[in-house]
């Protein structure tokens, strides 16, 4: 199996929400999205990971960033797996394999994501460090962005460097930030198992579905902004998911079920075919 085919089962195996955008890009930005996504989807696995203590998160993090800034042409085989040493038996194939994800985009991007995911795992680093203690909007805006807004301002520099496409900035970050929020309120007992709030002190789950409609409501100024083509197609998927999410916390239950998915998805198909 090629690369490019390998990373597309491990994207179907990590992630319903966008597996399927990404499956239906064009040949380029396929591959430079993919890359991005494993990469991050790589150092995110190490964010959260059960077994390893905050010390290591933040050594191994540390250590993929440093690797990646040290890219030149590509990796050396090896480049990465002292970082891993002691680490290979519970660490996910995703992340052992973040070396591949960083060469499967064309080299004219490659640089780019290398320099999104390095500045990302120093970022998490960071907050593994602090245990992700959360105090105020400002801290949670600060992760928020460090971890999702940062991927924002990356995809708009993929649509540009594909086809030109131009984007608000500002908009891209909310875009970021309204997916993650979502993913924190719908993650929150789970998280607190594990011992981690990311709510700011005093907030309720009401006073965060505020806060992730308010950045929902720019992502959607952002993409109805994008014209027609690749970028609006890949970030309409992701985006109706969220909302439909959003509605389902409130309503109680605990997240989408695969029905619900499957009639969002169809009815953005139809959409997109009247459209056409």
């Amino acid at each position: 199996m090629d690369l490019r085919s390998d990373a597309l089962q491990i994207l179907k195996e990590t992630s319903r929400t966008f597996y399927i955008p990404i499956s239906i890009l064009p040949s380029g930005l396929q591959e430079a999205v993919t890359s991005a996504y494993l990469c991050m989807r790589a150092i995110d696995e190490i964010e959260d990971h059960p077994e390893l203590d905050n010390t290591a998160k933040s050594a191994i993090l540390r250590n993929i960033s440093l690797t990646l800034q040290a890219g030149v042409d590509g990796f050396a085989v090896d480049a990465f797996s002292t970082g891993f040493t002691g680490y290979e038996n519970i660490l996910p194939e995703v992340s052992l394999r973040v070396r591949e994800w960083s060469i499967l985009a064309p080299e004219t991007i490659a640089p780019r994501i290398w320099d999104a995911t390095a500045a990302m795992a120093d970022r998490m680093a960071f907050w593994a460090e602090k245990n992700w203690q959360i105090d105020t909007e400002s801290d949670l805006d600060r992760y928020t962005f460090g971890v999702a807004g940062a991927v924002g301002l990356l995809l708009s520099d993929l649509w540009t460097w594909y086809d030109g496409t131009q984007t608000n900035r500002t908009q891209a970050i909310a875009f970021g930030r309204g997916l993650q929020s979502v993913n924190i309120l719908r993650n929150h007992d789970e998280d607190l198992k594990r011992g981690v709030d990311f709510f700011p002190t005093g907030w309720s789950a009401a006073k965060l579905h505020e806060y992730a409609q308010r950045n929902l409501a720019l992502a959607d100024a952002y993409t109805s902004s994008l014209p027609p083509g690749p970028a609006l197609q890949f970030c309409q998927i992701p985006l109706a998911l969220a909302h439909g999410t959003l509605e389902a916390l409130a309503s109680g239950k605990e997240k989408l079920s695969r029905s619900d998915v499957y009639a969002l998805l169809q009815n953005l198909m139809e959409i997109n075919i009247k459209a056409s």
